[in-house]
């Protein structure tokens, strides 16, 4: 979480420094007007460096995933940038309509203007005759932003309508990056701040093109076919295995992939629950029936049907030097231990005479599958895994106490969670307060898409 936090005020922090550098008397401001347009400026610097960064992230990239800690992390980076943009573009819109009302109400006395400076710059001419359009598109994109970004953060907003609206943010991204360039100060564009900001501009309508035209990790993505479906409903679960015989690269127990069985409907992130065997090529991932797209997928998918693959992301991997660990898998977040273990059991067909390593596994669970237990307790005992299951109704809920009971080990431990985030933070907080180092040792998936 702390490179998240680095990554998200970073890029803010620079942006103000080098406009500041730019603007030496901003805090010294000849009357209110002034400060308006020194303010506009700033706030619209800010909010631009904060879209155009999400909008890289929306390329999934793969260069910062490991510094961050995962595709999961950079989307949480991707949506904490997201809100940042709409509070500075609010901002940034006050600032410029507020004085605007304020004279029509007559709070504030209009600003005598002289005369225009004589603009010699062809270019400089250029963007003052482009002043009006940039002006009235960007205040229509700003209000497209503000309703497509809200709709965004609704939770139970459709997963087939958010996949159609989220992408046009990025021609509401184009539009604003326009607004940005005819209305920063042109001065800038000489100074660092200008810079930078044309980099990040030119970057981010690269990845809006890249959104708009459907290409977002095309370099990634394999074909694959459905190979079996296999439903359990005491735990409203679907498990589907695909074979991927050309170009999948293999992957880690604990990764993910995107998975696209409908067009119109784009990819969606799914854990992968198997190990992967080369002379085998096949993935399996697990869905459980969350919302209206995972709700539909025993409805709409088949043996024989085609789907595109895109990945392996994730470092959700296990991998650490601690002699022992703590697995804690809620409800469908045990699905990357499930993967674990198969890739345990096939080193240890592989290797029988390396020792394991010591590992609990504790799965806490609403609902009851006995079918679907019983092949975690398979899998757990090919592991060689020492196994807790704790049904909610039955056994009450796991808390950190009952886990330091049942692993008299754990201050030499590391624990790796998937599942609820709230729960998740709940449990990294205990063992903190407990003495357990969690920056180090506490992973936890933070994975929250819509499903």
């Amino acid at each position: 979480m702390r490179n998240i936090k680095h990554a998200f005020w970073g890029p803010l922090l620079l942006s103000s420094l080098l406009w500041l550098a730019a603007e030496p008397t901003a805090f010294q401001p000849a009357g209110f007007f002034a400060l308006r347009d020194t303010m506009v400026q700033y706030s619209g610097i800010v909010a631009m460096t904060a879209m155009s960064v999400a909008m890289i992230l929306a390329l999934r990239p793969r260069w910062p995933e490991r510094w961050l800690g995962g595709l999961d992390k950079m989307y949480r980076l991707h949506k904490w940038l997201g809100i940042a943009a709409l509070v500075v573009s609010l901002v940034h819109w006050l600032w410029s309509q507020g004085p605007k009302w304020a004279v029509g109400w007559g709070w504030l006395a209009r600003p005598a203007r002289g005369a225009r400076p004589l603009l010699i710059n062809p270019i400089q001419q250029a963007f003052a005759n482009l002043r009006g359009t940039a002006e009235a598109i960007g205040e229509w994109a700003f209000y497209a932003s503000v309703l497509l970004i809200a709709l965004a953060l609704i939770r139970h907003f459709p997963y087939r309508l958010f996949y159609k609206t989220h992408r046009l943010l990025a021609v509401t991204y184009l539009v604003l990056a326009f607004h940005a360039v005819v209305l920063t100060d042109f001065d800038y564009w000489t100074a660092p701040v200008g810079m930078v900001m044309a980099l990040l501009l030119a970057s981010g309508s690269y990845a809006a093109v890249v959104v708009l035209l459907h290409r977002v990790g095309v370099s990634r993505q394999v074909e694959g076919l459905i190979a079996s479906l296999e439903y359990y409903p005491g735990v409203r679960v679907l498990e589907a295995e695909i074979d991927v015989p050309h170009g999948w690269p293999g992957h880690r127990p604990g990764q993910f992939a995107f998975a696209t069985s409908d067009a119109r409907e784009g990819p969606h992130p799914y854990t992968i629950a198997s190990a992967w065997h080369e002379n085998d090529r096949r993935i399996t991932f697990i869905a459980k029936e969350l919302g209206d797209h995972t709700s539909r997928l025993r409805e709409k998918l088949r043996v024989g049907q085609k789907v595109k693959v895109e990945g392996p992301y994730g470092c959700f991997d296990f991998d650490d030097d601690q002699p022992h660990q703590i697995w804690i898998g809620g409800g469908i977040g045990i699905t990357p231990f499930i993967a674990r273990m198969k890739s345990i059991a096939q080193e240890r067909r592989t290797h029988p005479d390396e020792p394991p390593r010591a590992v609990d596994l504790f799965h806490t669970t609403t609902d009851v599958d006995e079918t679907a237990l019983a092949k975690l307790k398979a899998d757990a005992e090919a592991a060689h895994i020492r196994l807790h299951i704790l049904v909610d109704s039955r056994d009450g809920y796991l808390t950190g106490d009952r886990i330091r009971a049942a692993v008299p080990e754990w201050p030499a431990a590391s624990i790796w969670f998937c599942g609820p985030s709230g729960f998740g933070e709940a449990l990294r907080e205990d063992f903190a307060a407990a003495g357990l180092p969690v920056t180090k040792r506490f992973h936890q998936e933070l994975f929250a898409m819509r499903s």
